[in-house]
């Protein structure tokens, strides 16, 4: 399929520096995917708050993306701009905030995630109602699943088709549930629904078993990854840093070091996209070939860091990949 007029438009001016390297790194992903590798794509920071969506949810459908690491706050911020989108306040004038502004968008039940305030009733608490019913569903027939599994069920029940206010067509989580994708979420209980679920353990409503653990996301990811890693393997497409990539690049060392798996294959295609810079002890500003040293990737595996803005590259690349 000939490229598109976005894609057109990259190929022809970003040639030098942070652009050039958006451009190799789209390619790779390109011939990755052409030569029958799958991908990982990671999500950190505030992807989905900042709508991220609109182009992954086709990634999604396209199978252009295999499976994906993100944090609880990305998995449930989705589903949040999906059901409370008009009800969100945009501050284009955050950095002129003074202490006193912040305490009176808490007070007005706003959480401001840069220059987006995320509305607690129409979304925290829209969403908190239907995940109590699931949750204690599972709970009271002894049933444990997932975060992202609850997710799932709440978006494939159809309760929340009520509330949408944006296309689900734009939203990741929608695409994903759709095609069951697989998800790891490691570090859920650090997100909104994480706390909440924790409050109601601790009240003693809910077991805290009936959600699954980091520990089994990854004893579940060594199972899928040698199952899926033959022939071109499985590529690591990093969005951000933290946990989200840092929890399943682990998973390769792990098999071969501490499960013994001397088979086990290097993670074959690697780019991050961070403006996190290369300091004393920085994991996320490391450059690629420092993983090496921890047995993630190989000395041949294709590598791309391009350092800059996610919310600007993220969609050019996914663009590019989509022939637009």
């Amino acid at each position: 399929m000939s490229k598109g007029p976005i894609s057109q438009f990259i190929e022809k001016n970003y040639l030098h520096f942070n652009a050039a390297a958006l451009v190799d790194a789209a390619k790779g992903y390109e011939q990755h995917l052409l030569e029958n590798g799958k991908m990982m794509i990671t999500l950190a920071g505030a992807m989905s708050t900042a709508e991220l969506g609109k182009s992954l949810a086709e990634m999604i459908r396209q199978d252009k993306v295999h499976i994906i690491s993100c944090t609880g706050a990305n998995l449930e911020e989705d589903i949040m701009n999906l059901v409370a989108h008009n009800s969100y306040k945009r501050v284009p004038n955050y950095r002129d905030l003074s202490p006193q502004e912040e305490w009176d968008l808490l007070e007005n039940h706003y959480n401001r995630v840069t220059d987006t305030c995320i509305p607690e009733e129409e979304a925290f608490r829209r969403l908190q109602s239907h995940l109590f019913d699931i949750w204690n569903n599972a709970d009271s027939k002894g049933e444990r699943y997932f975060p992202h599994e609850f997710m799932y069920q709440m978006i494939n029940s159809g309760v929340l088709e009520q509330y949408y206010e944006i296309d689900p067509k734009d939203s990741w989580m929608v695409a994903a549930a759709e095609k069951n994708l697989p998800i790891v979420v490691p570090g859920w209980e650090d997100s909104t629904m994480g706390n909440i679920f924790a409050s109601y353990c601790i009240k003693g409503e809910f077991k805290p078993t009936t959600m699954k653990s980091g520990i089994e996301y990854m004893m579940w990811l060594a199972d899928w990854y040698p199952k899926n890693s033959s022939g071109k393997g499985v590529g690591f497409f990093q969005i951000g840093g933290g946990i989200a990539g840092d929890f399943p690049i682990c998973v390769v060392p792990m098999l071969y070091q501490d499960m013994e798996m001397h088979d086990v294959p290097f993670w074959s295609y690697f780019c991050q996209i961070s403006d996190s810079t290369t300091s004393y002890g920085s994991y996320s500003g490391a450059v690629p070939n420092e993983k090496i040293t921890w047995g993630k990737l190989d000395i041949h595996t294709p590598k791309f860091i391009i350092e800059s803005d996610a919310t600007i590259v993220a969609p050019l690349i996914f663009a590019y990949l989509l022939d637009q």
